[in-house]
């Protein structure tokens, strides 16, 4: 790369910067400007097309240096979730495509590899990109790429909690591959980190003097020749070795014999270039500690960072937010009643995994802060630990989203189900959720959790029966999973005392003689107005609304295998495994003809994309109008 610094430093930016080729054609000097520019994009952008804000806002810095520095996309970023990589998109040919962003048939929400070149690992889970990263890295080196590729795992100080990133961080300290990890430390997920790695992050930023003369003192030590490459090993174990003997403590990276550097002030641009330049091409693991401010560069989100991580459409001018007043929301009746519940029964606990506000387990914790958990990004964590309060007595209730308790899935089985333990299972954002696109799309649950013995799976399609199913897992001896969708619950809640749903037993909404429709979950409500549709040509159509998958009703079960009508199984989750699986299986079991059966869900050959809920249903197959239509054309063969 050219000297960039040699360039006239007087002559302003060509705006806008398409490419990091662009950038790179800037002076150092010339950086702040750019930063200032991404970020009016982004605020005339998100204004009008919502999206995550804050933390876009606060990495705008870090992105620049890292596209000016790297020879991307040749040298690799690795973004973790990809919440704050809306300045990654700007820059890398993807401006003028901005405005569809997390819109059905544009941008997606996360970086994606099928969108752009740039964008090298898929990302939306929290936690992956060092293992990620240290792949890449060492494919780079078993193929003997020249010239030598660069890897930069990006990563946020909620993350880094995870503990796949504690496997990434532990085996990449053991092979020395050339990975550098940035740790984005804003010390803020969407709710306020937890844990002692959090607090060690905080105690961290009492040294930076410390690490700064550290930082100096190397670089001019390599740059008169009396430090190698040859014995960074030894000398990083030592120099570990004598500052934890002063200082009485050691941080977790220089415990691996990771080289720590920092913490440095992640939003001061050329700083965080001119470091990028000096350790560039340091071979072995390392790790740059960046301090960023959440939404910097607009004083309302800099106020309140939880609140505009997602603020939806605003006023640029006054920071005034313009979603409009809604329905209660299916986690706000879950997050009540959970309330109301614990009030009356000390067995109960809360427990969720960095969403406290996302799920509404922050109500029981304002009333009740010592019964309710926030265990950070550590899903699996989160279940065993559920595990273990459960086998001691209490009746924990674990709100995860669907998405993410994909990552639980061992946990459930061994620690959970294996001892037949009652912790009851609150899967928040199951089925489509819509403009966050196919990493948060909660389709696969009902197949997931099928498959392992002794769990009950229900699934309400209004606001009461959410209510009822939460005191029906309260009397329940075992483990039991309750899934609800994003958004505004259906129906109205009910006032205490709420008496439990009777397990496994669903309900009749309608009969009919010319096809059976059997659903669970809120998807009834489409059916419904499918019903409708029918009524209107003429065709009588009947619905069970079975609200348990497993066990299913019985009864239910029976009198619909007894019509001779065409069954359609309606769900908002994958067809392979799901609930009309389970349908064809109970009928086959049970001596009947499975083929009567006709399943609508979510398709299994493709990911979802993103896209409004009403979009992206109607993309399926599961909108009123569809259903109607496939209902005509399996009454009609």
């Amino acid at each position: 790369m050219a000297s960039a610094t040699e360039k006239d430093k007087n002559a302003a930016p060509t705006w806008p910067i398409d490419s990091p080729e662009q950038l790179r054609q800037l002076s150092i000097d010339q950086l702040p400007e750019v930063c200032t520019h991404l970020r009016e994009t982004l605020i005339d952008e998100l204004s009008r097309n919502p999206g995550h804000f804050a933390s876009s806002m606060g990495a705008v810095d870090l992105t620049v240096a890292l596209h000016y520095i790297y020879n991307t996309p040749y040298d690799r970023i690795v973004w973790d979730v990809g919440h704050q990589a809306y300045a990654h998109k700007l820059l890398t040919g993807r401006r003028l495509q901005f405005s569809t962003n997390r819109t059905y048939g544009g941008l997606c929400g996360f970086p994606s590899p099928a969108e752009s070149e740039f964008d090298t690992f898929a990302a939306g889970h929290a936690s992956n990109s060092i293992s990620a990263a240290h792949g890449m890295s060492v494919a780079s080196r078993l193929s003997g790429e020249s010239p030598k590729r660069h890897v930069v795992a990006v990563i946020g100080d909620a993350s880094i909690s995870g503990g796949l990133a504690f496997e990434g961080l532990n085996n990449l300290a053991q092979s020395r591959d050339d990975v550098l990890i940035i740790l984005n430390d804003n010390e803020m997920s969407i709710d306020h980190n937890v844990g002692a790695l959090s607090r060690s992050l905080s105690r961290l930023n009492v040294s930076p003097r410390y690490n700064r003369i550290r930082y100096k003192t190397y670089m001019f030590l390599r740059k008169i020749g009396l430090v190698s490459e040859k014995i960074v090993g030894p000398l990083t174990r030592f120099n570990n070795s004598i500052k934890a003997l002063l200082s009485r403590q050691q941080n977790v990276f220089e415990g691996l014999n990771i080289r720590y550097f920092g913490p440095f002030d992640g939003n001061d641009v050329k700083e965080v270039a001119r470091i990028l330049r000096d350790i560039k091409d340091m071979d072995g693991p390392k790790l740059l500690h960046l301090r960023t401010r959440k939404g910097l560069g607009y004083e309302p989100a800099e106020a309140d960072p939880a609140n505009w991580h997602a603020p939806g459409k605003f006023d640029p001018q006054s920071g005034k937010r313009l979603t409009g007043a809604s329905a209660d929301k299916w986690q706000d009746i879950f997050g009540k009643t959970l309330v109301t519940l614990a009030e009356n029964d000390s067995r109960i606990v809360g427990i969720t995994a960095a969403m406290l506000s996302g799920t509404s387990m922050n109500l029981i914790k304002e009333k009740m802060p010592d019964r309710v958990f926030d265990v950070g990004i550590s899903e699996g964590h989160a279940v065993t630990f559920a595990g273990g309060l459960a086998k001691e007595g209490l009746k924990p209730y674990v709100a995860i989203y669907s998405s993410f308790l994909q990552r639980a899935y061992d946990h459930i089985f061994h620690d959970v189900a294996l001892n037949s333990l009652p912790v009851t299972l609150c899967i928040d954002r199951a089925g489509l959720v819509g403009e966050d696109g196919a990493t948060h799309h909660g389709a696969l649950d009902i197949a997931y959790l099928r498959t392992i013995a002794g769990i009950v799976i229900s699934a309400p399609s209004t606001a009461e029966q959410l209510q009822r199913l939460m005191v029906t897992a309260q009397h329940h001896d075992g483990p039991m999973a309750i899934r609800y969708p994003r958004g505004a619950a259906r129906g109205e809640s009910i006032h205490p005392p709420i008496e439990p749903w009777p397990m496994a037993k669903g309900s009749v909404i309608a009969e009919g003689n010319d096809i059976l429709f059997l659903t669970v979950g809120p998807i009834a409500e489409d059916v419904i107005k499918a019903r409708e549709i029918l009524a209107s040509q003429g065709i009588s159509a009947g619905h069970y609304d079975m609200v348990f998958i497993s066990p299913l009703d019985s009864e239910l079960m029976q009198k619909a295998a007894d019509g001779q009508c065409p069954i359609i199984t309606v769900e908002d989750g994958i067809r392979a495994g799901g609930f009309g699986s389970a349908v064809s299986e109970w009928l086959a079991d049970n001596g009947f003809d499975a083929s009567r059966v006709h399943r609508l869900g979510l398709p299994t050959d493709r990911f979802v994309p993103q896209g409004t809920p009403a979009q992206l249903y109607k993309h399926c197959g599961l909108d009123a109008e569809s259903i109607a239509a496939k209902a005509l054309e399996i009454i009609r063969k």
